[in-house]
Parts: structure tokens; sequence; C-alpha cells
């Protein structure tokens, strides 16, 4: 083989995450091309296989370098990769981490460098490999990982970031589900799309088969056509999908030889829960950290339920119970939680030991006084920012001392702020005591991170959940005991079946309701089973062979975190077996890159662990958004021809006003009729002007001033089905002239938009994500679209419904704004100080010649119209004057 003569470096970079990121990096245009680039993402009964194939070629005169770059989910195991060059194959060899290290010590010392993983986001690791091109040269890059999906808060997440930053000829992405329980929702959502790349994206799906597709052209990826050779693809894909759950013992699917037991029953009751807030106030959490802790527990105080109990301990130096003993959550003292959260100041250091002993007292001394509720759960979550320094600062011996306290009897989860704290240090505590650990990182969305956390843990559903199978029918199944489940969560048993199985695999799930015991007893029918996976488009053969080795080396793994040496040793060695005979990057193995001769022979693939990712600043790189307008001063209803503010796709929304009162309006379902403008108009000599072509459907927004400061509420309902109701709610700032923020709730998808100056925050089945404004989103739901756009107009739409936009402007009374489409879709029942106004609305005749004035009767009241003159900005600023009707309320 050739030895690639030196030449100038140029990287190509290809960036995958979850399933993949493919991103040009430091490339020169018209030197390294990606002329091809495939995702095909197979899920199979939550268990997902992904291959990513590049094939990129170097058009320049001389040798190139080509760096391929990819991000995965820290769950992910890489389970193959491979460079094609010249007809070549050069393959990635997994082995023991030792003898891997052996390998690349022996070409650093040689003076050649190594790629290795390293963690990039906050679910996510980067991998890396460089190799030289020759001129004309093509090369191919194929990376395949596998994953199990976990159900987060009622839904399984598949996670696309796409990066090409250069046009792709062939560029597509198939996403194939397969659950034979049936998917009971799918939706997708995107931080680039826009509506003609929409175009591109297609969703079939039956009631246990789905199928996302996304297929660009060259002309749909152009950023605009004044930057033919910019794309705009750039950001997140998402699909997001939940199962049918009819059967409560769960559901048992076989698949040569194997199986996988999913169990998360609907229906059941919350049992009612003893917590402990152990919040850390020492002086590092000073600042916007204290700030995001204080803000997330005003919320989650508000979501305990009714017969809940809790207390807060704060400590820096010392430890300071809010009360001597838990309280109930009543109204009361919820409220006074909340004074007292909100007055909590960062100083002194960190007496991790003392805090949690503490808790722990508290929650001993009520077990023993009867205190605690009958069947009732208690749960420690403790928040700290870095390690101890005060008090016992030996982390083995606070590690012994929680866990002797403890005893078992109580379950502590472990909430580590930012990189100053040692995470394996909070991983053991936790996994020693029954709970679980998760980084907080330090972003714009910190409380929402906090908030999330806690609607995990916030509904336990059973206690003591143990998975039995009958003795003679399996063998090397995954951890088979739980303490504790949770509602929106999911949990999974996997096994082998022996060789003289029964036709029918039964299985009984025992474990604790809030006052009694309980057994769910299935059966799965093995024929039935294995003929369900036949299906070779939307699966991967023995697929569930490798969920099994997937899961046991999770478990292996968390396992050795709190087992002593030995033990430890003995987990670790079973781990590495499997880990080598299915081909897994784990952190016990090595996968090493061999490349064509006369290059670095070494470069080493590494999984790493939590713990390394100490100091670095991790983003969230979460953005979506687009929004309608309510803001501005002004002291009347006006509407008018073509006064209403207006959305151009060339330029933006301008326009002027706000809502300050409450109105109620049902909507009627129907065909889209013409967009009206605030008011019914009488005949005017007036002519109204047409939205012009290149202006999107016109947005009405209403404008009102209090003397003082407000709240809105609009609540739309359908008379024919109550469920599709929407309402807003929202705070105006008479002095400032916006809003304070807007809140949308939406019954029917069970959906929540909260909107500040700050960014929109999106709450579906109690799972919240911040996003910016001004950054593009394109999420498609069952009964609703929501997009955003850089210009920060957020639209919440539906094919029946009144679009309701929310509107981040920074223009003249820049402010949060609320806008209103499609209001013809109003049905009579409408009501409110606002909506009266869209439904039997009479014109009185002119009273005098002067017909710049009216009245109008609505709901049996007069008011006064005056035509005055508006500004309209829908050609951009400084607007244009013309001619609408005030009204005075």
């Amino acid at each position: 083989m050739k030895t690639p003569a030196p030449g100038r470096a140029c990287g190509v970079v290809l960036v995958l995450l979850s399933l993949a990121t493919l991103q040009t990096l430091r490339a020169q245009k018209n030197d390294i091309d990606i002329y091809s680039l495939t995702v095909d993402s197979r899920v199979s009964s939550r268990f997902a296989h992904t291959v990513v194939t590049s094939r990129v070629v170097n058009k320049a005169s001389t040798l190139q370098e080509v760096t391929f770059q990819m991000e995965l989910p820290k769950k992910a195991f890489i389970t193959n990769f491979s460079m094609i060059i010249d007809g070549v194959t050069y393959p990635g060899n997994i082995k023991e981490k030792a003898a891997a290290q052996e390998q690349y010590s022996a070409a650093v010392e040689r003076g050649e460098s190594a790629g290795l993983v390293k963690a990039t986001g906050r679910k996510t690791e980067q991998f890396q490999v460089s190799v030289s091109v020759a001129p004309a040269a093509k090369i191919t890059f194929e990376l395949v990982y596998e994953e199990l999906l976990v159900r987060h808060l009622g839904a399984y997440e598949l996670l696309l970031k796409v990066q090409p930053q250069q046009l792709v000829k062939h560029l597509q992405m198939d996403i194939y589900i397969f659950e034979p329980q049936g998917i009971s929702f799918l939706e997708t959502e995107s931080t680039f799309m826009t509506n003609e790349l929409a175009e591109a994206l297609t969703t079939t799906q039956n009631k246990t088969k789905a199928h996302v597709r996304f297929r660009p052209t060259l002309s749909q990826q152009q950023k605009s056509p004044e930057q033919q050779q910019d794309t705009v693809l750039d950001g997140n894909f998402i699909v997001r999908y939940d199962v049918d759950r009819t059967v409560s013992g769960g559901s048992i699917q076989i698949e040569n030889g194997y199986f996988v037991h999913y169990f998360a029953p609907e229906h059941l009751a919350t049992i009612p829960k003893n917590v402990i807030f152990v919040i850390d106030k020492s002086g590092s959490m000073s600042g916007r950290k204290i700030q995001q802790t204080r803000e997330a527990l005003i919320k989650i105080l508000g979501d305990l339920g009714p017969r809940d109990q809790f207390n807060l301990i704060s400590f820096s130096g010392e430890a300071t119970p809010w009360k001597p003993q838990l309280v109930a959550a009543s109204a009361e003292n919820v409220n006074a939680a909340k004074s007292y959260a909100a007055a909590i100041q960062a100083r002194g250091g960190t007496n991790i030991n003392d805090a949690i002993l503490m808790a722990v007292q508290l929650l001993e001394r009520a077990n023993r006084e009867e205190l605690l509720p009958p069947g009732s759960v208690t749960l420690i979550i403790l928040l700290t920012d870095g390690d101890p320094t005060v008090g016992e600062t030996n982390p083995s011996e606070i590690q012994k001392n929680v866990q002797e306290a403890i005893d078992g009897q109580h379950s502590l989860f472990c909430l580590g702020f930012g990189f100053d704290v040692s995470y394996a240090f909070l991983e053991k505590l936790a996994l020693d005591n029954g709970g679980l650990a998760r980084r907080i990182y330090e972003d714009s969305d910190s409380a929402l991170q906090l908030q999330d956390f806690y609607q995990e843990v916030a509904n336990p559903l059973m206690t003591s959940v143990a998975f039995e199978y009958p003795s003679n029918t399996v063998e090397a199944v995954t951890q088979d005991a739980f303490r504790l489940f949770f509602k929106g969560s999911e949990l999974v048993v996997a096994g082998k079946l022996r060789d003289q199985s029964p036709d029918v695999f039964s299985a009984k799930v025992r474990g604790q309701l809030h006052m009694e015991n309980i057994t769910f007893v299935t059966e799965s029918r093995v024929a039935e089973q294995e003929e369900a996976f036949w299906s070779p488009r939307y699966i991967f053969h023995s697929f569930m062979e490798r969920l099994w080795a997937y899961l046991t080396i999770q478990q292996l793994l968390e396992q050795t975190v709190s087992m002593p040496d030995a033990e430890k040793q003995a987990l670790e060695a079973r781990a590495l077996n499997l880990s080598l005979s299915y081909s897994f990057v784990t952190p016990l193995t090595s996968m090493v890159i061999t490349k064509p001769e006369g290059q670095e022979q070494s470069q080493v693939a590494e999984k790493p662990v939590e713990n390394e990712n100490r100091h670095r600043n991790v983003h969230s790189g979460h953005t979506l958004f687009r929004y309608h307008s309510v803001g501005g001063k002004a002291s009347r209803v006006s509407g008018g021809s073509s006064a209403d503010p207006v959305f151009s796709t060339r330029r933006g929304w301008r326009g002027q006003g706000v809502f300050d009162k409450l109105y109620n309006f049902p909507t009627r379902l129907g065909p889209p009729g013409p967009l009206h403008p605030h008011l019914p108009y009488p005949p005017h000599r007036t002519p109204w002007r047409p939205t012009p072509p290149d202006v999107m459907p016109r947005l009405s927004a209403t404008s009102f001033l209090d003397e003082h400061d407000m709240d809105l509420r609009i609540k739309e309902t359908t008379m024919a089905s109550p469920h599709h109701g929407i309402e807003v709610t929202g705070h105006y700032e008479t002095e400032k002239g916006h809003f304070s923020w807007i809140e949308v709730t939406f019954e029917k998808p069970q959906l929540q938009v909260r909107a500040s100056p700050e960014h929109v925050v999106v709450t579906r089945n109690r799972r919240s994500s911040a996003y910016k404004w001004k950054k593009t989103l394109y999420s498609v739901m069952p009964g609703l679209k929501m997009t955003m756009d850089k210009a920060g107009l957020l639209l919440l739409s539906s094919p029946d419904r009144v679009t309701i936009g929310l509107l981040s402007w920074d223009g003249p009374g820049a402010g949060l704004r609320l806008l209103l489409r499609d209001t013809d879709r109003f049905s009579s029942h409408i009501n409110g100080t606002l909506g009266q106004f869209y439904q039997g609305v009479l014109w009185e005749p002119l009273a005098a010649a002067d017909d710049s004035k009216r009245t109008l009767k609505v709901q049996g009241h007069d008011h006064s119209a005056t035509r005055e003159l508006k500004l309209d900005y829908q050609e951009g600023p400084p607007g244009t004057e013309i001619s609408c009707w005030s009204v005075e309320l």
C-alpha cells in the first residue's frame, strides 16, 4: 500500500448525537465534499440500532486530512466503526482497555496522537478519528451504536443532531420504530426545520409501526437565495413516542431465545411521600445558582401532594432545619416554606455529613413517634455544588456514616450542581441508599433541570417490586428486584429462555401499593412473540440478545459503584467478557482504529465516565420557539383596515396592543374562514387593503391599558368537545407597557407553554423544556403544531382552532405580545371583556354626518367607537398610517 505524502490539513467533521450529528468544521469549500450522508435507525421494542454512513471525496489537488467526529448518548455503546478508503476497509477493533492502552502508549512514545472519546454535552460524548485522503480519493465512514431507550416522564426519545455545515447532494434520515404493544403517540420536533424543509419530512404510522423520513433536496437545504452554498440544517431533530399499555402485568416480548419484560402499569394511585429537601447554601452557591435553586424549590413545593409531608434543611458550615419535624403539605405550610426558600442566602462552608444525618434523624424520629402515614414512602433529596469542607470531609467516611444511618429504610437522591463536586462521591452515596445521582448543569435552565428531576420522583406508585419467573424456564436474568417504581418510568427485566421452555411463558410481578400488597400475572405465547419480530424492514434480527447484553453490562457497571473491591472485580470481569463478546465499547473496553500504512496506527476510542467531566462548561444546545403578540401601551381596543399587527415573512411583525381583561370564548369547528380584525366593521368609505401576497395571514392583536398592573385570562373551549379547550393567562405591567409572562394551556394535547422575556418553557406530561427566543423550532404532535422563527414569533396552531401567537418583540414598545389568528373560528358562546367583540356585535345607525364616530352594541351594552389613524408596521418601521376603529372600555 502506498504511503501518503504529507499535505496540508483540512478537516471535515461528522458529528452524531443520539442518532447522529454530521458536521463539517474547518472544511474548505470545494475541497472536501460530503456527497452522501445517511442515518438509518431501527428501534425494535425500545432498543435502538443506529447506522451512520458518510461518503466524502477529496476534490483538492493535494493530500487532505478528513476528521470524522461524532456525538452519541452517554448511555449508548459503539459497536462498530470502519473506514473504506480506495476499496480497502479499515475496521475498528474492540479490545480490553489494558491491551488497547498498551498499544496507545506505544504510539504516544513514537510521537503519534490518539483519538479519545470525551464528554461534550449533558447527554452526549464525542468520538473522533482523522485520516489523510489522497487527491480525488473517496472515503466512506460507517458508525454503528446501540442503546436502550429509557422511558422518561411518559415518553421515549430518540435524538438526531444535524449539522453538515455544507450542502449534501444525498442526505437522508430514516427512523423505523416497531413496538408490538402499539404506539400510543408519536411526535417530532426540530430546532432547524422551516416550512420549506418540512416538505421533506414524512411520517407514516400504523398501530405497531412508524417510519419517519427526512430527505431534503439541495435547494431545500439552502439557507437563502443569497446564501446558496450555506445550509440551514443546524440543530436537533427529535422523535418522541410512547406505547399502549393494556395489560397491567406488563408486556413480555420474545425473540430468538431471549425475552424482555416491560412493566409500567397505568392507573395506580400515587403513594404519599415524606420528603426532606437538603439544600446547600454555602458560599460557592452564591449568585445565579442560589437564585435558581430558590426558584426551583418554590415551584417544587407547589407541586407537593395534599397527602405528602415535608421539611427543608439548609446547610453551609452547619445544618439548620426549617421546622423541628415534618409537616403536612397544606396550603398554609407550603406557602410558609416558599417564603423560607425565597430567603435562603449563600455563605459559609459545606457540611454534607451533618446535613444528611439530620435529615435521617428527622425521619427516624417521625417514624418512632408514628407520625409517618402507613404505607408512605420516605425520600431525601440532596442538592450540593461542592465537595465537603466542614465537619467530616472524608468522602468514604461520609458514605459509611450515611449508609449506616439510613440502613435501607429511606431513599437518598443526590443532585450535583456544576462540576466542582465529585460526581463519583454523590453517585456512590445515592446508589448505596436506594436512589440515584444526577448532575445539574449550570445554565439558564438549571431551575428547570431541578424541577424536572423532582417530577421523576414526585409520584411513587409501587414499592418493593419483584419479578418472578419459573426457574426451569429462564436463566441469566437481569436485575429483577426494585425498591421503587415511579409514574412515567418503566421497569425492564431481560433474560434467556432455556432450551426446553414451555410454549406459554408466564411471569408474576409482586409489589406494595399504598395500603395493600399486589400481584400482577401475565403470560406470553412464545411462538406468537417470535413471529412478531420477523419483519426485517423494521428490526435487525437477534436484537433482543443484544438488548439483554446491553442491559446486563449497564447494571453490572452500576453495581460496581457500591461493591467492595473483591466483588467489584468479579462484576467487572463479567461485564468485560460481555463487552468483548458483543463488541461494545464500554468503560472496560476500547476501540483501536486501524489506518492506512504510513499514518498513525493507534487511534483509540475509550468510553469516559461521568466523573471525568469535571470543570467542563457544558451548554444545553437546546433551543426552539415561535411567537404572537400582546403588548405595548394603549388605552383602546383598535381594529381596522390592515391596522392589525401582521407578520411579514420578509421583515417581521409590528403592532401595538395588549390584552388586559378576562374573556372566555368557545370555538366552533369548521373550515378556516377569512381573517377578521378585532371588531366587525360597518361599511366605510375607506376600502380595506388586502393582505399582500408576501405576508402570511394576518395576526390580530388586542390593545388595552388599565391604571394598574393586571392579570390576563382567556379561556377557549368547544361546546361539542370541552376537552379541546385552550386557556391563556398572563400578567401585564402597565408601567413597562408589556407582559411579564404569558401562559397558554391546552387540554388536548395536555401541554403548557409559559413565555417570559428570558425564554419559553414547554411542559408536557410533567416534562419541561426551555427554549431561547428567536431560535428556530418546528414541533408536530397529535392535535397541535408549534413553530418558532428567528424573528421571535412562536405560533401554536391546529387545523380546527384559533391560532395563538406569542412574540418576544424588541421593536417599539418592546416586550411580550399576544396575537390571535383565525378568530372566525370563535363560536357564538364567546364572551369576556375582549371576547365579546368577536360575536353578536351590532352597529347603531349614524347619529350625525360625522362618520368617524359610531356606537356598537355588544351583549346589551353600548360602546363608543372612533375612527382614528394608527401605524401599520407590516412593511417594517417606521410604519404607515392607516384608518381603523378604536373602542373605549
